[in-house]
């Protein structure tokens, strides 16, 4: 089954916007909702909206204050703007959905006020395509999710949890769970779901230790 249309990764646009946001994943076939308010940004979305509705998602490679154009990571996903709703305040309340990774080539020099990228998809080619019967350890990740959960002072819907495709819940751990953005940018670079199943599971042992390093806060929840 295509993706909006793309069958192969030949079919995808080698060059387009990037939206550059720490700590904000999304998979291809998942979905990140995104509150557009800065004016770069509803520049971008006005001309995305114009033309096939894509942009990337990609994790700056750095953090600072005052950082105007701080270097990217080195893998994005490419995503689809799939809802939008314009607010009175002059904000965009969009939905994406993931496409294909990619791993950044280059910067493209433009006049435009936002960030543009070459891409390569060699390295995720099979991205298009959903995996199927797809066997993930599914008892080690609940039991990992379970711990974490518990030591953060998290709650969680398990119902999901065991009801959900394995895709749909891994990836919506992966993007949800509040890890550093290094931490997140290995689970985007996993290069199968069977090996992001095992970074997922690492990481939420390694931030199960009680208020654990990096740990985040009580009280939130997963779901």
């Amino acid at each position: 089954m295509s993706a909006f249309g793309f069958r192969k990764p030949e079919d995808l646009p080698g060059i387009f916007p990037i939206f550059p946001l720490s700590g904000a994943l999304i998979f291809p076939r998942g979905s990140l909702p995104l509150n557009i308010f800065e004016p770069r940004y509803l520049n971008l979305i006005d001309d995305v909206l114009a033309g096939q509705r894509l942009l990337a998602m990609i994790q700056p490679a750095e953090r600072g204050v005052g950082l105007a154009k701080p270097m990217l990571a080195s893998v994005g996903c490419l995503a689809r703007i799939t809802s939008f709703t314009e607010t009175p305040d002059g904000r965009y309340l969009i939905t994406l959905t993931g496409i294909n990774r990619f791993t950044m080539v280059r910067e493209v020099e433009s006049l435009s006020p936002y960030r543009q990228v070459t891409a390569d998809y060699s390295l995720f080619r099979d991205d298009l395509s959903a995996p199927v019967g797809a066997e993930i350890n599914r008892a080690g990740l609940s039991a990992a999710l379970k711990r974490y959960v518990e030591v953060n002072g998290f709650s969680a819907d398990w119902t999901a949890v065991e009801e959900a495709p394995a895709e749909t819940l891994v990836n919506a751990l992966a993007a949800l769970c509040p890890f550093e953005p290094e931490e997140k940018q290995a689970l985007l670079e996993a290069s199968t779901l069977r090996d992001r199943v095992e970074t997922l599971v690492a990481l939420l042992e390694f931030n199960s230790t009680p208020r654990g390093a990096g740990g985040p806060e009580p009280g939130g929840h997963l779901q």
